[in-house]
């Protein structure tokens, strides 16, 4: 596929993006469609609602393959590799010697490999660090053939079953092999029970060479509609879900993140395999001394109607200081202003009022629970 002339890279779907009248802008090195004629609202309300089709062929997808897989992954994230059963999925995070976030990720354990998908803004570095540090113990194998979909909302499930029955028999984090019947053509692929949204759905991997088959027997279905960036973005705060770039970064643990969560018991202290992973010494003494981290995220609620964006600062009632918005907008789904910010561990109880500075005035804020709007995995 040519390189456009701004040097921005296509995916597998340009060419439908464009015959479907969306907006295209750049992102992670790409042209992407940011929006379609019916408007960031809409898509937002239709994927919450019904289902949205995302194209996410940016990201990087990989193999790892070798009986030495699992631990050589695990020397690299703060997460149970080998442990996990075949036909499933976990978070990760991949850090650097000073437990830093370089990327957050997802990997699948198969039957002859793991499966792993990285940000496609972070892809190339991602993949050179992997083969730098385990290339030895196992193949590193990237698949710039593959594409990547995300088919989101309650009624995914539906559309995708009509396809390729069997699908709805999987749940929250597990995924396989499908084939997706698109007329008289048969699309092999290999899809998971995940997504970015909140919401039930599916990320799809298939061959770029059948990628827009697959989109538009999608679309074809009654509850699909093709979403953009835009939506994705306000779909995915109003989740509580970090975007890499803006609210985690190679300066964050993962404990400042608010991501402990995504480190099992076995790989803490006192754990089966306890540390084994760059940064391991910081990030085990932040767990270990709860609130003792410089800063932490939090999720924030404007007490007024004014959207507070990222980049925003964030003072306590006396004027000063205390850190920034790293993503923030109006939640369509809640009609209400919502954030992430990184505030000291003194700002982290539920319930704290603080002020964001917006165009030189104080917007008052409250400290809130995440997800601003309940997540709706199935997990039968």
């Amino acid at each position: 596929m040519a390189t456009p002339p701004d040097s921005l890279l296509l995916t597998p779907l340009n060419d439908l993006h464009i015959e479907l009248g969306a907006r295209m802008v750049p992102f992670a090195g790409y042209s992407m469609p940011v929006q379609y004629p019916a408007g960031l609202m809409a898509e937002h309300h239709h994927t919450r609602n019904a289902a949205g089709l995302f194209d996410v062929s940016h990201m990087g997808q990989l193999r790892l393959v070798g009986p030495d897989a699992a631990a050589a992954f695990e020397s690299l994230i703060p997460v149970d590799v080998i442990d996990l059963p075949v036909g499933k999925q976990r978070y990760g995070l991949l850090l650097n010697d000073d437990g830093g976030i370089i990327d957050d990720l997802m990997f699948f354990k198969r039957e002859s490999d793991i499966f792993v998908i990285v940000n496609g803004a972070c892809k190339v570095g991602d993949i050179a660090h992997i083969q730098a540090k385990i290339g030895t113990r196992c193949q590193v194998i990237p698949m710039p053939e593959r594409a990547l979909l995300a088919l989101q909302g309650p009624q995914a499930v539906n559309a995708l079953s009509r396809l390729a029955p069997g699908v709805e028999k999987l749940v929250f984090m597990t995924g396989g092999n499908f084939t997706v019947q698109a007329g008289a053509q048969r699309i092999e692929v290999f899809l998971t029970r995940s997504g970015y949204t909140g919401e039930d759905g599916f990320e799809i991997s298939v061959h770029e060479s059948q990628a827009q088959a697959l989109a538009k027997v999608l679309l074809a279905q009654p509850e699909v509609k093709p979403i953009g960036l835009g939506a994705r973005n306000s779909l995915r705060l109003e989740a509580g879900l970090p975007l890499y770039g803006n609210d985690i970064d190679n300066s964050t643990t993962p404990v400042e993140a608010a991501l402990g969560w995504a480190m099992q018991k076995v790989r803490r202290a006192d754990g089966a395999r306890a540390g084994g992973f760059p940064g391991a010494a910081k990030i085990l003494a932040q767990l270990a001394a709860g609130a003792a981290v410089p800063r932490k995220r939090v999720g924030l609620m404007a007490l007024e109607r004014v959207p507070v964006r990222e980049h925003t600062e964030l003072q306590d009632l006396s004027g000063q200081r205390i850190g920034e918005v790293t993503s923030g907008l109006l939640g369509p789904t809640i009609d209400k202003p919502v954030a992430m910010g990184y505030v000291p561990p003194a700002f982290t109880a539920l319930g704290t009022r603080i002020n964001a500075i917006v165009r030189g005035k104080p917007v008052p804020m409250e400290v809130v629970a995440m997800p601003f709007v309940p997540t709706r995995y199935y997990r039968g």
